[in-house]
C-alpha cells in the first residue's frame, strides 16, 4: 500500500514554536502553576497526538479535550497524563473514562447522581476522576448555585466511586477591552472557591485570554492554554499581546499548473474574474474541501515573497492565483505563514472570512498532510 504525502499541499507544524509559547506563558505565572494544553478539535487543526506529546515535553502537565473520543485517542497513543473532557459525557460512557483514567466534567447534582447510580449498578473497578464546572456567566455548562456546588463537592469526597480532582470556570469576555463582565464573573468565581474549606488539586479559571490579559487576577494553580499555545491572539486584533507568541502552523502548497491568460478571458465558476490584460495564471491544489474557505475568493497568497490575488472563486479541490510573472510548476505558495518579508496570518484570513482565527485553524482537515519540525 502506498502511503505518505502524494499531493504538494501540507500544513507544516513548528514544534519549537509550540514549546516557546508554553514556556513564555509559564514564565509569567506564579511559581508552581501548571499548564493544561487544550488539544480539542485535533489540537485546533494542528494534530492531536503530536501536539499533545510535544506539549508534555515542553512542560505541560496534562491535556484538555472536548469529547471522550479525543481522550481515548490520546490514551491509545500512550499519553497517560491527566486528560480532562471539558464537555458533558453521557452516563453510559463514564465507566470507559474511569477505566482509562480520563477525567470528566460534572456540571450539576443531577448529573453527579446519575454517574453514582451507574457506578453502583455496574460495580466500577476504578474511581471516576471529576472536575466540577462552575457557570459564572458563560451560560454553557456548570453549577450556578453555590449550595448545590458545595453538596456535590461533599458527595465527591464521600463516595469511593469518585475522585474530586478539580474545579473550573470559563470566562466569556476575557479577550475584550471592556472588563466589566469579566469582573462580574470573577467575583462569582470567588464565591464558589471560598465556599470550600479544601480545594481540589486542580483549580483552573484561566483560559488563553485570561492568561494574557488578567494574570494579576488569577487565583488558581492551573491555566488552560488553547489558541495562545499555537501562537495566536484570542482577541483577533482587538488587544495587543505582551508575550512572545509564535505562530505554530504554516499552510503551504505549490503551483501545479500555469498558463498565460489572455485579456478578456474569465476564470472559475460563475466567470466572476476576467483578465483586464494578458497575465500569468497558476492553479494550486487546495480548495474548500480541505478547509480553505470558499469565501477567501478575492483574498491573496504569497509567492516568492509577493502577494498574489486569488483569481475567481475558490473551488472544492483547486483554486487559481494571478502571478506577477512566470513561475514554474512546483514553485511554493504560502497560504498562511511567511514568505520573504511578508506574512499572512490566521487573523488576516479570519477578517476576509468575517469569522475568528479559531474557525480558520480548526477547519483545516485531515486531507491536508501534516509535517512536524522541531
Amino acid at each position: 500500500m502506498i502511503s505518505g504525502r502524494l499531493r504538494n499541499t501540507e500544513y507544516v507544524i513548528n514544534l519549537k514554536a509550540l514549546r516557546n509559547n508554553i514556556q513564555a506563558q509559564r514564565a509569567v505565572m506564579p511559581a508552581g502553576s501548571r499548564v493544561l494544553a487544550v488539544v480539542k478539535a485535533n489540537a485546533y487543526g494542528h494534530g492531536l497526538v503530536p501536539v499533545a506529546q510535544a506539549a508534555l515535553r515542553a512542560g505541560a502537565t496534562g491535556m484538555c479535550v472536548a469529547i471522550l473520543d479525543e481522550a481515548l485517542e490520546l490514551r491509545d497513543s500512550g499519553v497517560d497524563a491527566i486528560t480532562l473532557v471539558l464537555g458533558i459525557t453521557p452516563v453510559e460512557e463514564a465507566n470507559v473514562a474511569a477505566e482509562a483514567g480520563v477525567s470528566l466534567t460534572v456540571g450539576s447534582l443531577e448529573w453527579l447522581t446519575k454517574y453514582h447510580q451507574f457506578a453502583r449498578q455496574f460495580n466500577w473497578t476504578k474511581p471516576l476522576k471529576v472536575h466540577l464546572a462552575v457557570d459564572t456567566g458563560m451560560g454553557r455548562i456548570g453549577f450556578t448555585n453555590v449550595a448545590e456546588f458545595q453538596q456535590a463537592a461533599t458527595l465527591l469526597r464521600q463516595y469511593p466511586e469518585f475522585e474530586f480532582e478539580g474545579m473550573f470556570t470559563h470566562f466569556a469576555t476575557a479577550d475584550s477591552a471592556d472588563s466589566t463582565y469579566f469582573d462580574r464573573q470573577y467575583a462569582r468565581w470567588q464565591q464558589f472557591t471560598n465556599s470550600l474549606t479544601e480545594l481540589p488539586p486542580y483549580v483552573h479559571m484561566a483560559n488563553s485570554a485570561t492568561g494574557l490579559w488578567h494574570r494579576s487576577q488569577i487565583t488558581a494553580n492551573t491555566i488552560r492554554m488553547g489558541i495562545s499555545m499555537f501562537g495566536y491572539n484570542p482577541s483577533g486584533k482587538e488587544l495587543p499581546v505582551d508575550l512572545d507568541l509564535q505562530p505554530v502552523g504554516t499552510l503551504k502548497t505549490a503551483i501545479c499548473f500555469i498558463k498565460k491568460l489572455a485579456a478578456g478571458e474569465s476564470v472559475s465558476y460563475g466567470a466572476t474574474y476576467t483578465a483586464a490584460k494578458d497575465e500569468w495564471l497558476a492553479t494550486v491544489p487546495i480548495g474548500y474541501a480541505d478547509g480553505y474557505p470558499r469565501c477567501m475568493t478575492g483574498f491573496k497568497v504569497l509567492v516568492d515573497g509577493q502577494y498574489c490575488p486569488i483569481a475567481g472563486r475558490v473551488c472544492m479541490d483547486q483554486m487559481m492565483i494571478r502571478l506577477p510573472k512566470y513561475y514554474p510548476v512546483d514553485t511554493p505558495v504560502i497560504l498562511m505563514g511567511k514568505s520573504g518579508d511578508r506574512v499572512i496570518t490566521a487573523e488576516d484570513m479570519a477578517e476576509q472570512a468575517h469569522t475568528i482565527n479559531y474557525e480558520i485553524l480548526t477547519n483545516f482537515n485531515n486531507r491536508i498532510h501534516r509535517t512536524y519540525h522541531d
